[in-house]
């Protein structure tokens, strides 16, 4: 007969895509964890995994199964993490995915205040700008910048993106300081290139109710925001990016805003995650720790 413990283990395999992740939070050996796996998969006449020396990937029926038992899984997960929250302090691995840059910058302070608070809690952030499926990966949360579309995830907005338009001083004693975005063609414009797409990333201007956008013809493309705010303080030319990646070279005065009566309305930074039935204790406090001052758009 399939046990929990069977279930348990088959869960935390395809959430960690190994069984050494898989046994190193249910506490058991690599060992135990593939013989429970087996057992599971001898109990259902089902091949539930391909594996090789170093991981395992779902087989279709592995993935039906995943589907079908995850709410099981998340039920006795809930118990498991609302007792250990009535014993204690938040504990666990927390499982997330942040964008490159306001990872970085902001998030990981966040949770390195986060794990002092609560030293119980373990971390294990993926850092990528593309849309990382939260259900499917296994991840406790993420976050997201801009407008949502994904109703099946709970969200919950935490700050703001603001764009700007910053160039260096030097730059803009040669060049000139642009007073309205037309302007911007005589200048040197940066893009970013958006790594969904591999398109340039259209700057974005409100000029009265009108809404502008524009991409520049420039001989200057970067796929990393750090990176083109580097060029820009190195004088390359202006570049639109979200104010938190320039804060530190603004208050410097490596770079300087330009146009900032034309900024478009911010974007809202979000945490989302899979359901608000099922809020554990780790994923409450890093909610609590996120929602406070500190992010973009959220001073006070």
């Amino acid at each position: 007969m399939t046990g929990l413990q069977s279930l348990m283990a088959f869960a935390e395999t395809v959430k960690h895509g190994s069984f050494a992740g898989a046994a190193r939070e249910l506490g058991l050996s690599p060992s135990a964890v593939a013989k429970s796996v087996a057992r599971l998969e001898d109990d259902l006449g089902l091949r539930l995994f391909h594996r090789t020396t170093r991981k395992v990937a779902l087989t279709s029926e592995g993935h039906e199964l995943h589907q079908r038992c995850r709410a099981i899984v998340d039920e006795f997960e809930a118990l498991r993490d609302a007792a250990a929250g009535a014993r204690g302090a938040p504990c666990g691995t927390l499982r997330i995915n942040v964008p490159i840059t306001i990872g970085k910058r902001v998030i990981v302070p966040k949770l390195a205040a986060l794990v002092r608070r609560h030293p119980g809690i373990a971390l294990d952030v993926s850092f990528s700008d593309r849309y990382a499926d939260v259900v499917s990966e296994g991840l406790d949360a993420a976050i997201r910048v801009g407008h949502l579309s994904d109703s099946s995830l709970v969200a919950r907005r935490i700050g703001e993106q603001q764009l700007v338009v910053v160039a260096s001083p030097r730059y803009l004693r040669k060049h000139g300081d642009p007073s309205h975005p037309s302007e911007l063609a005589s200048h040197a414009c940066m893009v970013f290139r958006l790594p969904t797409s591999g398109r340039p990333r259209p700057w974005q201007f409100v000029d009265g109710r009108r809404m502008i956008e524009w991409t520049p013809d420039t001989a200057v493309v970067m796929n990393d925001g750090e990176a083109l705010t580097a060029a820009a303080v190195e004088g390359l030319g202006m570049i639109q990016l979200p104010d938190y990646m320039a804060t530190a070279e603004i208050q410097a005065g490596r770079l300087r805003t330009v146009l900032d009566r034309f900024q478009p309305p911010p974007l809202p930074i979000s945490v989302v995650y899979p359901s608000a039935r099922r809020v554990t204790p780790r994923l409450r406090a890093m909610l609590d720790a996120l929602d406070t001052d500190g992010l973009p758009g959220r001073h006070a």
